[in-house]
């Protein structure tokens, strides 16, 4: 071995590679360019209608959404950054300024109910994992439904259904219960990544992931980016609640949940049909798991109760989506169901908490200043001769189908979504229907790419498809998915008064 091999093996032995694992060159160019964007931003002047505080914001807000995407650190320490950047370029106080309380500042998201609703959420679904209480729930319904492969694929939609309130990790929901559940399955078959993959678990596993979408995009609490949608939605006068969302998605979702594994089904069919022996396989893991163990039971009277409170609970009660969750950890803990160590333990729910908080005030910040506004009635201008009909359908499109450049949900959403609904709402579309359906397809996008967000990557990971098996096939579901969202969701949601 020569001196410089030697040299350079002692170095990486010692650790000198850049955060993530890889080369500082690659760092460097990953957190360089958006430095390099404000930089230049900074520089250029803005559009005359555009002031400076808005355009340097801006600046700061489109390099954070890059450096995510890049990723040259964890996505909590990259929006802490451009936090900072932020204080220390003027752009915004770092607390609430005394002569205007309204005024935007770096602090302020960390103090907002719906920021709060989202951990209590991730709290609350961590129950399910430790108890066990979701994989039961996945093993009855493949138990239940099983005997067909198309029936697998049915009886795993109604088991991510039923924990989707209260599990808003997709990632956990989808790659931590369902995957492994997926995986089970198609070994009963001998299906393994490689030769024997479309025996079963190619179909499945993108199954999982189309699934994983839809039940995302049902409950306001399904995805870690729908309370963002909602807070968004508030800043251009659009209230939705809990049971709002809820009732919005219920039939278009439930639509989608039927049509669209039969679409994988036809499109994409698994060798094998008939799947007797999955049954026999479920029913003997759910006997080993043997009766509801306490925590089991403690954690399925708190789910139906928070059920009931996020239904109710606001219009009847005067109780809110987030007290409800607080309720619902308050609950797992007095039973100890969760130790104080699983609640400091759940990192999830705390970076998300950092990153969350921090997006949530560039994006106030831009609607206060002027940049929002300035954008939507561009947008707007540009389709004036269409009437909100067309026009709605053509921003809902272009919106689903721009997720190809995205590999985070929430990097989407930030970017775009409230640009398109202030642009919609301009054209004269309902403001509560734009809202709702732009927020339904924040999580049928996540299904388009194996890096789109949420489940994809994890179930992707599991090696039964390739890149152009998951992407042609997701294509077309994706698109099933998006005209069924657009068409029976608009007629449901004009049906019971939503416009």
């Amino acid at each position: 071995m020569s001196v410089n091999t030697e040299q350079k093996k002692s170095g990486e032995d010692r650790g000198v590679r850049a955060p993530g694992g890889v080369s500082w060159l690659e760092f460097s160019w990953r957190l360089g360019i958006p430095v390099a964007l404000v930089a230049i931003m900074w520089v250029i002047p803005g559009p005359n209608a555009v002031s400076a505080q808005a355009w340097h914001m801006l600046a700061i807000f489109i390099a954070t959404i890059l450096a995510i995407i890049l990723h040259p650190l964890p996505m909590g320490a990259v929006t802490i950054i451009g936090m900072l950047a932020t204080v220390l370029l003027g752009v915004v106080p770092l607390t609430a300024p005394e002569d205007d309380p309204t005024a935007p500042y770096a602090l302020m998201g960390f103090s907002n109910s719906t920021i709060w609703l989202i951990v209590m959420a991730f709290l609350i679904s961590r129950g399910f994992i430790k108890t066990g209480l979701g994989r039961r729930i996945a093993l009855f319904f493949v138990s239940k439904l099983g005997k067909k492969m198309l029936g697998v694929s049915y009886g795993l939609a109604v088991a991510d259904l039923v924990m989707a309130p209260a599990i808003p990790s997709a990632t956990a929901r989808g790659g931590g219960i369902m995957a492994p559940i997926m995986k089970s399955v198609a070994e009963v078959y001998d299906s393994k990544p490689g030769p024997t993959a479309r025996r079963a678990g190619s179909f499945l596993a993108i199954n999982v992931g189309q699934v994983n979408a839809i039940t995302c995009a049902m409950f306001l609490t399904a995805m870690a980016g729908n309370p963002l949608i909602a807070t968004l939605a508030g800043q251009q006068g659009v209230d939705i609640t809990w049971a709002k969302w809820a009732l919005g998605a219920i039939v278009p979702g439930l639509a989608a949940l039927i049509i669209v594994p039969l679409v994988v089904y036809l499109v994409y069919p698994p060798e094998l049909k008939d799947t007797p022996e999955v049954v026999d396989m479920a029913k003997s893991e759910l006997h080993k798991l043997g009766p509801l163990s306490y925590g089991e039971k403690v954690m399925t009277a708190t789910f139906v109760l928070l059920l009931f409170l996020w239904t109710v609970g606001d219009m009847v009660l005067g109780i809110n989506a987030t007290t409800t969750a607080i309720i619902g950890v308050v609950i797992l803990l007095i039973t100890h169901v969760l130790t104080w160590q699983d609640i400091i333990s759940e990192k999830s729910a705390w970076d998300t908490m950092i990153w969350f908080s921090v997006l949530f005030m560039m994006a106030t910040a831009l609607n206060k200043y002027g940049l929002i506004a300035w954008v939507s009635d561009s947008i707007a201008g540009s389709m004036g001769s269409l009437g909100w009909v067309p026009a709605l359908a053509i921003l809902c499109l272009v919106y689903f189908f721009s997720h190809y450049l995205f590999a985070s949900a929430t990097a989407h959403i930030s970017a775009m979504y409230v640009a398109f609904l202030g642009a919609a709402i301009a054209l004269g579309a309902p403001p509560l229907l734009g809202a709702l359906l732009l927020g339904y397809i924040s999580n049928a996008f996540t299904s388009l790419t194996q890096y789109a967000g949420g489940a994809s990557p994890a179930i992707f990971g599991s090696g039964y498809n390739t890149v152009g098996q998951w992407w042609r096939v997701s294509a077309i579901a994706g698109l099933v998915s998006v005209t069924i969202w657009l068409v029976i969701g608009s007629g449901w949601m004009s049906l019971v008064g939503i416009w």
